[in-house]
């Protein structure tokens, strides 16, 4: 089965959501079968528990996350194991040597 994700910024009135961490940043990750999905990235330290996302009643996942300004490194973590989000900018080599979901904020 293939897993899609999708990523988007909410709309507020003003055209996006802000915090005062930075702008808030929507995940979704379609795992229909996953017992858990956590987003690690460089925005958590790549930590594995720090970012749990909600499981929805369609099978996907998904979280906000208040991000700054710049460029962002991410993965979901699906049971375990790290998987690319297929909507992300491009995927770039990280700090590991593994790829990686990229994000850019301006």
């Amino acid at each position: 089965m293939k897993h899609l994700a999708a990523m988007e910024r909410p709309m507020n009135g003003a055209g996006k959501a802000s915090s005062e961490a930075g702008e808030l940043v929507s995940f979704s990750y379609l795992a229909p079968h996953a017992q858990t999905v956590y987003l690690i990235g460089d925005f958590n330290a790549w930590n594995h528990t720090s970012h749990p996302m909600q499981r929805q009643i369609n099978g996907s996942w998904f979280l906000q996350v208040p991000l700054g300004r710049g460029r962002h490194h991410y993965q979901f973590l699906v049971d375990g194991e790290p998987v690319l989000d297929p909507n992300a900018m491009y995927f770039p080599l990280g700090a590991q040597h593994e790829f990686v979901s990229f994000i850019a904020l301006d």
